[in-house]
C-alpha cells in the first residue's frame, strides 16, 4: 500500500458476507435490523469483501478490514480470519487484515493470535465487548492481549451504543454496558506498549473516552459508525485540538460508507489543517506506513 496515492484510508470496515454457505438461522433477521438502524445504504446484498477492495480502489481510499468473532454469544459463524486475510493479501494495494478473535478462547486464541501474525500477515484484531460479551479488562481476556502485544499488533474495540440488535426484542441480548470506553483504562495501564483504539464515538460515554485518550499514550479513537452530523461538539472541539493526531477516519462500512461519512466529515467543523490528520496521517504513523 502505498499511501501517497490514496486520499484516504478508513480504519473501520467489516467482512460481513459469511464465508461458510448458508446463512445461520437469525444472521438474516440480525441484518435487517442493523439495516434498519442505519437506514440503508443502497445496498441490495452485502458486500463480498473482494467486492469491498473493488469499491475502495475505485475511490483511491485505503482500508483496514476485519471480522467480528461473536459465535458464542450470537451463534453465528464467524468468518475466517485465515480467508479474510488472504483476500486482502491478494488486495494488499487497498487493504490492510485485521482479525477477531473471542478472548473467551484462552490459550487456543492466543496461539490463534500468534500465527496469524507470522503466518497470514494480520496487523491487529478487532473486538466487540457487547457482541461477545466481556467486560475488556476482565483478567481472563489478558491470555489474548499478552500474545497480541507480544507480536506488536493493535487492537481496536468497539465503545459506546450499537446498532447490533437495536430494536430487537431484548436487544438481541446485547448488552450496552460491556463496552464503556472506561474498562479500556485498565488495559491501557496493563498493556503500555499495545497501540488501543476506541471505535466510535462512544455514546453515552463520549467523555470517558476523550479522557483516556487523553491519559494513555498507547490510545487513540476512531470516529467510525455515526454520520459525522451527529458527532458531539466536545468530539470535534478534541479532534481540532488536543486530541488532533489521535483521531481516526473509520466509517464503519458496510453500514455507513466512505461516501456518506466523507461527504458529512466535509460539512462539519474541522479545522483545515487537521483534516489530513484524521483522514490519513495519523493512520500513516500508527500503521508504520
Amino acid at each position: 500500500m502505498n499511501l501517497d496515492e490514496l486520499v484516504a484510508l478508513d480504519f473501520h470496515t467489516h467482512a460481513e458476507e459469511p464465508c461458510c454457505g448458508p446463512r445461520d438461522d437469525g444472521y438474516d433477521e440480525f441484518q435487517a435490523g442493523m439495516a434498519k438502524y442505519f437506514k440503508g445504504n443502497g445496498f441490495d446484498h452485502l458486500p463480498t469483501v473482494v467486492e469491498t477492495a473493488q469499491y475502495y480502489r475505485e475511490r483511491k481510499i485505503g482500508c483496514v478490514i476485519f471480522p467480528v468473532d461473536a459465535e458464542r454469544e450470537t451463534g453465528f459463524r464467524r468468518y475466517k480470519n485465515e480467508e479474510v486475510a488472504e483476500i486482502a493479501a491478494d488486495n494488499s494495494d487497498i487493504m490492510i487484515p485485521f482479525a477477531s478473535i473471542d478472548p473467551a478462547k484462552g490459550k487456543m486464541g492466543a496461539r490463534e493470535a500468534r500465527r496469524l501474525v507470522r503466518e497470514f500477515g494480520v496487523r491487529g484484531f478487532k473486538f466487540h465487548p457487547t457482541m461477545q460479551g466481556f467486560y475488556p479488562n476482565d483478567r481472563s481476556a489478558y491470555t489474548l492481549y499478552e500474545a497480541i502485544a507480544e507480536e506488536g499488533a493493535i487492537t481496536l474495540f468497539h465503545t459506546g451504543q450499537t446498532g447490533v440488535g437495536s430494536g430487537m426484542p431484548g436487544g438481541m441480548g446485547m448488552r450496552t454496558k460491556y463496552s464503556n470506553p472506561m474498562y479500556l483504562d485498565d488495559v491501557a495501564v496493563d498493556f503500555p506498549d499495545m497501540p488501543i483504539i476506541l471505535a466510535h464515538p462512544s455514546f453515552p460515554w463520549q467523555e470517558e473516552a476523550l479522557s483516556v485518550a487523553m491519559h494513555k499514550p498507547n490510545v487513540y479513537i476512531d470516529m467510525s459508525g455515526w454520520m459525522p452530523k451527529y458527532f458531539p461538539a466536545i468530539l470535534i472541539q478534541y479532534a481540532n485540538t488536543l486530541l488532533k493526531k489521535k483521531m481516526l477516519f473509520g466509517s464503519d462500512w458496510p453500514a455507513i460508507t466512505p461516501d456518506m461519512w466523507l461527504k458529512g466529515f466535509a460539512e462539519i467543523g474541522i479545522k483545515d489543517e487537521v483534516r489530513p490528520l484524521i483522514l490519513k496521517e495519523n493512520a500513516r504513523r500508527l500503521l508504520n506506513l
